[in-house]
């Protein structure tokens, strides 16, 4: 099933709407949906079209949608810059608008990778009613301990490649082709390890070029050179109020490293965590069959 659903928005203008489409049978499915949040900010739905497996695997019905600003969503390249507009309370109203029109709002799980996980992190320290479990992959518990790990591994990329992203970023042109391309070394190592990356991953981050508003406003022009709103995005003195059952997931070779992992680990009351040995930031695809079969145990499993 593929829908509209209209989303009114505070101080837009025109008519906004968010797109979503269900993979399964919301209404006669015998386990609760699984909502995900892609990441970005400024990405789509597309790269996490990998998720619909869990409904042959477990019998899960699989939510996707795009976030406002991106995708099929409405967009409003008229807000870039806006560091104001942009907010985790606007993605979160979009949340619980959606959940609302599935009519799932009383039972429902909640998967967030990279940046939507940080925005289900915070979406379950509200503690909704009908947040029963999450699971948060690839994503950060501070945007200041994802810089200082992605600089690590900055510094492990050659040395030219440095040299060409330490020169563009500090001459103001990161726009240019080779800044851009010495970007995708470091996504290559770092992102996404298949050769060729999924065409899904692919056309996800070619929608930034399309419409950059939402990722250069809130997060800059690459993963290590954060200038955006969330450079001081931190939900560390937060985590406590999730009260869920939660899994925690991230790769060996990942952006989030350990160390962006550990305070979640710590806080939470009710954790699991697993690393994939062989993944990057993307294990829905590098790790494929063991992810829905981490993640559908998972939700799945009397805890």
């Amino acid at each position: 099933m593929e829908g509209e659903v209209q989303f009114p928005v505070d101080g837009v203008d025109k008519p906004c709407t968010t797109w979503y489409k269900v993979f399964g049978d919301l209404k006669t499915a015998q386990r609760r949906p699984l909502v995900v949040l892609h990441g970005g900010p400024g990405v789509v739905h597309n790269y996490l079209l990998s998720l619909a497996d869990l409904v042959g695997t477990h019998s899960i019905p699989v939510v996707l949608y795009d976030q406002l600003g991106n995708g099929k969503s409405t967009h409003l390249p008229e807000k870039n810059g806006d560091t104001a507009f942009w907010t985790d309370d606007l993605f979160i109203k979009q949340l619980e608008h959606l959940v609302l029109h599935l009519g799932i709002q009383d039972s429902f799980d909640l998967l967030g990778h990279s940046w939507g996980g940080m925005l289900g992190a915070r979406f379950a320290t509200r503690r909704p009613h009908g947040l029963k479990r999450l699971v948060l992959t690839n994503s950060p518990a501070s945007m200041h301990l994802w810089v200082e790990a992605a600089n690590r591994l900055r510094s492990q990329l050659p040395k030219d490649v440095q040299e060409t992203l330490d020169k563009h970023e500090a001459d103001g042109t990161t726009d240019s082709k080779e800044y851009h391309d010495a970007v995708g070394v470091f996504y290559a190592r770092h992102l996404c390890r298949l050769d060729p990356m999924p065409e899904e991953v692919t056309s996800a981050l070619g929608a930034i070029e399309t419409d950059p508003t939402v990722y250069l406003t809130m997060n800059g022009p690459s993963e290590f050179f954060i200038t955006g709103s969330l450079k001081d995005w931190s939900i560390v003195d937060d985590i406590h109020k999730i009260t869920v059952p939660t899994l925690l997931l991230n790769g060996r070779y990942d952006e989030a490293q350990d160390s962006i992992v550990v305070p979640f680990f710590r806080a939470l009351s009710k954790v699991k965590w697993y690393t994939f040995s062989e993944s990057s930031h993307m294990p829905q695809y590098e790790e494929r069959e063991r992810f829905m079969q981490i993640v559908g145990d998972f939700l799945t499993a009397d805890l």
